[in-house]
């Protein structure tokens, strides 16, 4: 790009000098994945610190779960606001608003003295959440149009909203290990500190939809439609599937969301515009964040179960088991964004991810009540990583390829959206397979005979891996039937332009 000069004689933003600017974007990079790191940890890290607060604070086993569902309800239908938000009003001021309420809140539940305070703090962590999130991945999006760069950037950005997960296990385990679980939540004081440092003295806060008005009447639908799916989800694992409660909230959900598509047909300023939604290797990108979200719950979730109640590990042992999975989803995360994508496209690449993830899952369906680490789980957790990373980072990088700036936020949302929506239908649908299989097993047995119970609680194990083999199996088929063939070309009148 070649240096332009206004009249007033100074250079414009990313032409102050080669070498600076890209110097600046790395920098730049560094700061949104340490918000996202922040984002994404949040919704794991609590898990481990929950009986420590539970005996803490005296709430009952049936609020347990209002700490994580409070957190994924306010999350999941504030975030297409959320990303509104950064496009209308500027992304740096989404961002640095984010990090500080994201912050504020933490706080807030780490010195939570009852149930109600902690969950409040959980509920307005995912509403700060839904702000940060959305302005981060857009930020990336509008920074990074170079296609090596690019893929380069998300290929960090996209191992960390895949792996972690398993982050905020091992740091979850290690705080309430060392410290206190209340430091699960004080931590992200320290992290928003370095965060609003970088954001404040690095980005600028270009408006790309300024001329543009927030979709009232849209919002409300997607948040209500978004709330209403994933509380439904929710209450299918503390209640039966036919519960009013559950297919009652996700009828309304799918009602809500389809009058919010119909709605975005009619609105002057669409919340969510549709011609984001109608290119094909988009939608494509869309739904396979959306199955990869599904199926990971089948690795964090049970094989902690798993390593902690029957190999005996600690919280911080549980989460250094996991860090080869985190290896492995980083490596093949850089080699698919950075060689494989560009070399033969997504068609072959990401429905070969899932087919490698799939395999790892079904692998692990070989668990027994006498395995090891090393050898029935470990490998497994290897492959399962390898196939993630080539899924998740080149997903998040089509999804908002080629986005116009102006829909850059609302774009990045509706990926963590489809994230956060998969999460609740993949943590649903396994523990009410998983606690099925356990029922069934147990049926014509002793249940008071121990050896009787721990083989009941492999088979809930195992049923939940051969689920999560199948929803990745079932990823493959559907990428590969809607990716289109090639290597994806950059639309040049779509491309965003570097605001820094």
């Amino acid at each position: 790009m070649s240096p332009k000069t206004l009249t007033d004689g100074t250079r414009t933003g990313a032409e102050q000098g080669p070498s600076a600017a890209s110097a600046k974007k790395w920098w730049i990079l560094a700061v949104v994945a340490l918000a996202q790191l922040m984002v994404v940890l949040d919704a794991t890290i609590v898990n481990i610190a929950l009986p420590s607060a539970q005996a803490d604070l005296g709430f009952s086993d049936g609020n347990r779960q209002w700490i994580v569902t409070a957190y994924a309800l306010a999350f999941a239908s504030l975030l297409l606001l959320g990303g509104r938000i950064a496009d209308l009003f500027g992304r740096k001021t989404a961002f640095l608003i984010g990090v500080v309420g994201f912050a504020a809140v933490s706080a807030l539940g780490g010195a939570a003295t009852n149930f109600e305070m902690l969950v409040t703090a959980r509920a307005l962590q995912g509403a700060f959440g839904a702000l940060l999130a959305p302005a981060a991945l857009s930020l990336l999006n509008t920074t990074f149009t170079d296609a090596k760069e690019r893929a380069k950037a998300f290929s960090v950005y996209g191992a960390i909203a895949g792996a972690g997960g398993a982050v905020g296990l091992l740091l979850g385990g290690i705080l309430t290990d060392a410290l206190d679980w209340r430091w699960t939540l004080y931590v992200n004081v320290a992290i928003a500190v370095v965060a609003f440092a970088g954001g404040w003295l690095l980005l600028s806060n270009h408006r790309d939809a300024a001329n543009s008005k927030l979709d009232v009447p849209g919002t409300v639908l997607v948040a209500a439609g978004l709330f209403s799916l994933v509380y439904g989800f929710s209450n299918a694992e503390t209640h039966d599937w036919d519960s009013p409660q559950t297919w009652g909230f996700l009828i309304a959900g799918g009602a809500l969301l389809a009058a919010f598509t119909w709605w975005q047909t009619r609105a002057a300023h669409p919340l969510l515009p549709l011609r984001i939604l109608l290119d094909r290797n988009r939608a494509a990108s869309f739904l396979a964040v959306l199955i990869s979200g599904a199926g990971m719950f089948g690795v964090f979730l049970f094989l902690t179960y798993y390593l902690q109640l029957n190999l005996g590990f600690s919280p911080t042992k549980t989460g250094v088991a996991f860090l080869p999975m985190v290896a492995a989803l980083m490596v093949a995360a850089q080699i698919g964004t950075t060689a494989l994508v560009p070399r033969l496209g997504p068609k072959a690449v990401i429905p070969l991810g899932f087919a490698i993830a799939a395999v790892g899952m079904a692998w692990l369906t070989g668990l027994g009540v006498g395995s090891h680490y090393v050898s029935a789980v470990l490998p497994q957790l290897v492959i399962t990583g390898v196939g993630l990373g080539l899924v998740m980072p080149p997903a998040m990088q089509l999804a908002t390829g080629g986005v116009a700036a102006e829909d850059a936020g609302v774009a990045s949302a509706t990926v963590n959206a489809m994230q956060q929506v998969g999460g609740s239908i993949g943590t649903a649908l396994l523990n009410t397979l998983a606690a099925s299989a356990a029922a069934d097993y147990l049926v014509g047995k002793n249940p008071a005979n121990k050896l009787v119970q721990a083989q009941a609680t492999i088979e809930s194990y195992t049923t939940a891996f051969l689920w999560s083999a199948g929803f990745f199996a079932a990823g493959a088929v559907i990428a590969f039937l809607l990716f289109r063939r090639g290597v994806p070309q950059q639309d040049a009148d779509a491309a965003p332009v570097v605001h820094m």
